[in-house]
């Protein structure tokens, strides 16, 4: 039987909601607010806990927090109890390491429902670990033995979310407690400067990771992540991730040379903004994004001229000047916001 803490100050809920997961097959401890909350964490060691977010004492917060930041306790499922009118604190807290928030009212088969799939997930995910344990090294077959196995693994045990077009995945500033592998659309990374512009710093597509930050503590992201069309990925939590990783030697040999060669890409943009010619810049500009948006040369780019001109490095009036110029040429055709490449070969041969 799978023990459940759950922490309400609400004495209503609170007995309701473990009469519930009672009468659901759970063992049900309970505590009414976050302090007493953590004590029973340390003396239960519950398979997942379900917790209110305010709360006298020690919010939802700072209980996530202090299971977060012990190595005993970091890897419990952990799942919100949010009113509809903290909304704007559930992206907070799932930045801060939950695994998923319930909507006060809810459904009871909401909530169960909720708990049964975490405690799935977290038994699929857990299993991966003392069997690679088991191995010592030796060369007996691992779980994920390259970065297409850790993909699939993401895609089948990470949680789906879906972002419109100009939705932000994360912010700046927020804590880097998760990682994304995106299945469909396109990303762009970037930060504001002292003036309030935006400086694209990257374009992601299918297949490629996000949110790579230390694995050592919970820093804040150093920049934020935009679709710039309808996406889809999947995300698990940097503490899951980082425990495969310790236990594949071959999937992290991987993600370094994954990571290494981001580092080497980000530095040949930053030499083209750098030294390359404006018509240069908007050249390969151009060049980037169609590959980035997987187009054929005979296919129309939709994307907005500031975005354009970020990723260049260049004012948006120098880019529009120059794309006058490569229309006149006929390098280019444009047709309205769209960009159509007309002469591949001179674009890509433009200094």
């Amino acid at each position: 039987m799978k023990t459940i803490l759950l922490i309400e100050d609400d004495t209503t809920l609170r007995e309701n909601t473990a009469e519930l997961l009672e009468l659901s097959n759970f063992r049900v401890i309970t505590a009414p607010n976050g302090r007493i909350g953590i004590d029973k964490v340390k003396e239960h060691l519950p398979d997942l806990i379900v917790c209110d977010i305010l709360m006298p004492e020690v919010d939802g917060y700072g209980v996530l927090e202090s299971i977060s930041n012990n190595p005993g306790t970091s890897h419990i499922p952990f799942i919100f109890l949010s009113a509809k009118t903290e909304h704007k604190e559930v992206r907070k807290g799932m930045n801060l390491g939950a695994d998923d928030y319930i909507s006060k009212p809810f459904e009871e088969e909401e909530l169960i429902s909720a708990i049964e799939s975490r405690l799935a997930k977290a038994e699929i995910v857990f299993k991966v670990l003392p069997i690679n344990k088991r191995n010592d090294g030796k060369n007996g077959d691992s779980i994920l033995r390259n970065l297409n196995e850790l993909k699939s693994f993401f895609e089948d045990n990470g949680d789906i979310l879906n972002f419109s077009k100009g939705d932000l995945i994360y912010k700046e500033g927020a804590r880097s407690n998760k990682i994304y592998l995106i299945l469909e659309g396109v990303v762009k990374s970037y930060k504001m400067n002292g003036n309030g512009k935006e400086l694209i710093t990257a374009l992601y597509k299918a297949d490629d990771f996000l949110g790579f930050t230390s694995f050592a503590k919970s820093i804040i992201y150093q920049e934020s992540v935009m679709a710039v069309e309808d996406v889809q990925v999947a995300e698990i939590s940097k503490k899951v991730l980082k425990e495969i990783i310790g236990n594949n030697k071959e999937v992290s040999v991987e993600i370094l040379n994954l990571l290494s060669d981001n580092i080497s890409d980000i530095k040949k943009q930053l030499l083209q903004m750098a030294y390359g010619s404006v018509r240069k810049k908007t050249a390969k500009t151009i060049l980037q994004f169609a590959k980035i948006l997987d187009k054929k040369p005979e296919d129309a780019i939709k994307i907005s001229r500031y975005d354009l001109a970020s990723v260049a490095g260049i004012a948006t009036e120098s880019l529009i000047r120059t794309l006058s110029g490569f229309k006149k040429k006929g390098l280019i055709k444009i047709e309205g916001r769209n960009i159509r490449i007309l002469d591949l070969e001179k674009l890509n041969a433009i200094e």
